[in-house]
């Protein structure tokens, strides 16, 4: 059985004063507790099902009641939950525009909008998260960057005081990898700066083609990239700068999945992998800036943030250059050695406080929480069902789990007691070498990464254009994806390269239908 909490949490709760395995949720929600019988109801929902034969019941509406139906334009991943309010849906255009607003350098007649930077990586938030889908590297010399950065820290020194989380992991008797920001580039490279700045670096990829030999005769072409900061704006990188290459991840779903209930998420961590089935999913946590606590990381490729609105006030703060009530730097990601971006104007001024407000993130965040999930297309068809069964029989839900019932939620209608389909474990899983950024962030080592949910996945195409996969996009394909796992995924994907080419595409085209 896996454990159902962790050693490091065991012995902070059981300080005094601490809370219990709940408080690891998101402190805004009005959560009405479980009931025993109401616990056991949703353990049997969300059992792992041995029929595929036909579609499970409710299969088709991955975001429960919040799905909307699967357009196929560029703005299906751009609707409103399904269940949302007509008087909801009025705040959910307004986090839109905020959204794709795109921010100007200060000062500007448009005081609403100014203080853009100094440095930045886009204008708006919709220039990464493409159409509320995934961004892609640049394919080619002539195709930008924009949904595409690299993070950066260096190993902190032994003199240097311990951060918030290092301290709190320290004291319950773990010891993580201790890094922080470049001192001079800060905590990730922006490529674009306003007049009168220069920006940090410009992006360079490579890659290597790798072939695979599948059986029945196939084969398959990974490209293995290599990732280079040229033209640096700020001098040499540090000796031991540790890059890590991000592409945006898509947006739907994430008001669900931050709904979801902490004790479950932590129920399924295995870290000792006591049950012998080689997955070892282990919570990251993280300290929010927001709460001031230790808080379970849910958002981001390592799940590197606890929430909606803190992931949302990280990325004005770090990608746009905008301050808010979180971070609120006007001068965003820039460091005391890039003297003239901070004496530069930035958008605080006046009766500003911040260059954008609690009401604008609390807008902004409304709009992410309830970009819904489209439904699930041809869930009963046979080739869909053969599929099913391969991706069950490979293993794979040990980490995509597939099921999850979220909280009841009294000021979150539209999120409130659903049963959803994301097919992750919001886990952090080592997914071996190949994978690895050797970049560890927070309780994440150099190769462990957050379990990236499925739903949507066969919809990339068609909102994207530009269809890649994986952390950095190395991935054209799903088959590729699958290919890349190792670690704990490397026996599920030894067992797709075995296995006939009919259930291989079965597989695939389960995906597809995601």
């Amino acid at each position: 059985m896996r454990c159902t909490t962790l050693a490091f949490l065991t012995l902070c709760l059981a300080q005094p004063g601490a809370a219990d395995l709940s408080t690891l949720s998101q402190p805004h929600l009005d959560i009405t507790p479980r009931s025993a019988a109401e616990r056991e109801r949703i353990a049997g929902v969300t059992a792992l099902t041995q029929d595929f034969s036909q579609a499970e019941k409710f299969e088709s509406r991955p975001g429960g009641a919040a799905s909307v139906r699967a357009i196929n334009t560029p703005d299906a991943f751009s609707q409103p939950s399904g269940n949302i309010s007509f008087a909801r849906e009025l705040d959910f255009k307004l986090g839109n525009a905020l959204f794709r607003k795109l921010w100007v350098s200060s000062p500007a007649s448009t005081l609403a909008s100014d203080g853009l930077g100094p440095l930045y990586n886009a204008r708006s938030c919709q220039r990464c998260h493409l159409k509320d889908g995934r961004g892609h590297p640049p394919e080619g010399p002539q195709d930008s960057a924009v949904s595409m950065f690299l993070r950066i820290s260096v190993p902190a020194t032994p003199e240097e005081p311990m951060s918030e989380i290092e301290a709190f992991l320290l004291s319950v008797g773990e010891e993580t990898p201790r890094s922080r920001p470049d001192p001079v580039y800060g905590g990730q490279l922006q490529d674009f700066a306003v007049q009168g700045q220069k920006a940090e670096y410009r992006l360079e990829v490579s890659y290597e083609e790798v072939e695979v030999a599948l059986s029945d005769g196939e084969t398959a072409r990974l490209r293995r990239p290599t990732y280079a900061a040229a033209d640096l704006g700020y001098g040499p990188l540090a000796h031991d700068a540790m890059l890590s290459p991000r592409i945006a991840p898509q947006m739907i779903g994430l008001g669900l999945l931050e709904a979801i209930p902490a004790a479950d998420i932590l129920a399924g961590a295995d870290p000792e992998d006591r049950d012998n089935d080689g997955i070892s999913g282990r919570a990251q946590v993280v300290w929010s800036f927001e709460h001031d606590r230790p808080m379970l990381g849910r958002f981001g490729w390592k799940a590197g943030a606890p929430s909606i609105r803190e992931q949302s006030a990280s990325a004005f703060a770090g990608d746009i250059g905008i301050s808010s009530p979180i971070f609120d730097a006007p001068w965003g990601d820039c460091t005391e050695a890039q003297a003239g971006c901070i004496a530069g104007p930035h958008g605080d001024g006046d009766s500003r406080v911040q260059e954008i407000d609690a009401e604008g993130l609390d807008l902004v965040t409304f709009y992410s929480r309830n970009l819904a999930v489209p439904m699930r297309r041809d869930v009963g068809d046979p080739q869909v069902l053969r599929g099913k069964r391969v991706f069950y029989d490979s293993g794979c839900p040990a980490c995509h789990r597939p099921k999850f019932v979220t909280d009841r939620l009294d000021d979150q209608p539209e999120q409130s007691f659903q049963l959803i389909w994301p097919h992750s474990d919001l886990l952090l899983h080592d997914m071996g070498e190949g994978l690895a950024d050797q970049r560890p962030e927070g309780r994440a080592n150099g190769r462990e990464w957050r379990t990236a949910p499925l739903w949507g996945i066969g919809m990339t195409q068609t909102v994207s254009k530009i269809a890649t996969y994986l952390h950095d996009g190395r991935a054209r394909s799903l088959l590729e994806a699958v290919l890349w796992h190792g670690g704990e995924g490397a026996a599920a994907r030894d067992r797709v390269i075995k296995m006939p080419k009919a259930d291989r595409a079965a597989l695939i085209r389960y995906l597809e239908s995601l």
